[in-house]
């Protein structure tokens, strides 16, 4: 009689809805997952099971860094690549500043 019937987990759905809304659930619920990632990742630290991948969560994994080359034409090729980043970082920079008065619009 005190058990949880079907009707009883919908109710406490639709609560949960309600209350936090629908918007921010997915968010919560990948946060949650996040959580659990590293949970896991700290209790094989402590039965010492770490492997190679999963000394370093991917987020804070480092690129290596290429290897400069002597030659003039592979330090050209590497500021080119820099000023075309540079180049893409001020177009989203210019990109997002547009975006931010039409939402503060609505």
């Amino acid at each position: 009689m005190n058990a949880l019937q079907p009707w009883h987990i919908i109710i406490l759905v639709l609560l949960v809805v309600l209350l936090f809304g629908a918007k921010r659930l997915p968010d919560t619920a990948r946060a949650i997952g996040k959580s659990m990632k590293i949970f896991k990742a700290e209790t094989k630290d402590f039965s010492g099971e770490k492997s190679a991948e999963d000394a370093e969560p991917a987020e804070t994994r480092q690129i290596p860094p290429v290897a400069a080359t002597s030659t003039t034409s592979g330090v050209t090729s590497q500021d080119d690549k820099v000023a075309d980043l540079q180049r893409q970082l001020e177009e989203l920079k210019k990109q997002q500043a547009a975006d931010q008065p039409q939402k503060n619009a609505s």
